[in-house]
Parts: C-alpha cells; structure tokens; sequence
C-alpha cells in the first residue's frame, strides 16, 4: 500500500460520487488506490496473507477459523447479531469455511452469511475438515481467485 494511502483514497471519495457509494456500501473498492501494482498482485493470489503467519508462529492465530474483524465492525455485528460472539469461541485462522465457501463480505446480510459459515465450521471442527479447507485454500490462491 501506498504511505499516504488514506489521502489517496479520501481524494478520491471527495472527487467521485459512485466510488463513494461504493465505498460506502462495500467498505473497499474494485480498484483501491491505496494499493500499488505490486500490491495487486499480491492481494490477488492472497500472497498478502503471509505476515498473518507470524501470528499462528507465536499463538495468537490458527491456520484455519474465522477470520477476524476489525472490532468495531464486531461491536456492530454482535448488536445485530447476538450469536455473533460465538465465533471468539476459536482462534481466528488465515484461512477458513466462510473463505472458500463464500465470497468477501462487506454489507450486513453478507456478513450474516458468513457468520453462518463460521458457526457451521465451529461446529464441525475437526482436523479432517482443516486439512480440506487447506487444500481448497492451496486452490483459490493458486487459481487467483481470491481477494476479488
């Protein structure tokens, strides 16, 4: 990411209408200027993702789990949904059901789908289930399709 990022893209929100709605409705744009093209490349096959190892070196992430949320969109989510807060029930992971199964989810309803994911890999959490979550995971990055 660029240094002056956030300047970079409040610009571009002041300048642009539909980029702000967008914005607005999604929390990130198609075509982010706060990231450069080397940036692109490594969001594209998830390759950003690879500092996040350093947290499962030192205990404080899982290679598979939910992902985590920023925790003010936590507090949002678990005023919306109580369940919420079952998914702090397991560490976060780099990886997880809701990732392979489901798209990024930016608006509430999308969230909502994902926290389904989330509880439904809770519940059925077995080394058997992280090893195929891993191996779908290997797929999307190889494949690029991740981080859309």
């Amino acid at each position: 990411m660029y240094g002056d990022g956030e300047q970079r893209l409040k610009e571009v929100l002041d300048h642009d209408p539909a980029l702000r709605a967008e914005y607005e409705e999604f929390h990130k744009l198609t075509r982010d200027p706060r990231v450069t093209r080397i940036g692109r490349v490594l969001r594209r096959y998830s390759l950003d993702e690879l500092p996040q190892v350093w947290s499962v070196f030192v205990g404080d992430m899982s290679l598979v789990g939910p992902r985590p949320e920023q925790s003010h969109f936590c507090a949002l989510l678990e005023q919306k949904f109580p369940i919420f807060c079952e998914r702090h029930t397991v560490r976060p992971g780099i990886t997880g059901w809701a990732q392979i199964k489901y798209q990024y989810g930016s608006s509430i309803d999308e969230s909502k789908k994902k926290l389904e994911f989330d509880l439904f890999y809770i519940k059925h959490l077995s080394v058997l289930m992280d090893l195929a979550i891993l191996f779908e995971t290997v797929k999307v990055m190889l494949l690029g399709r991740g981080a859309k």
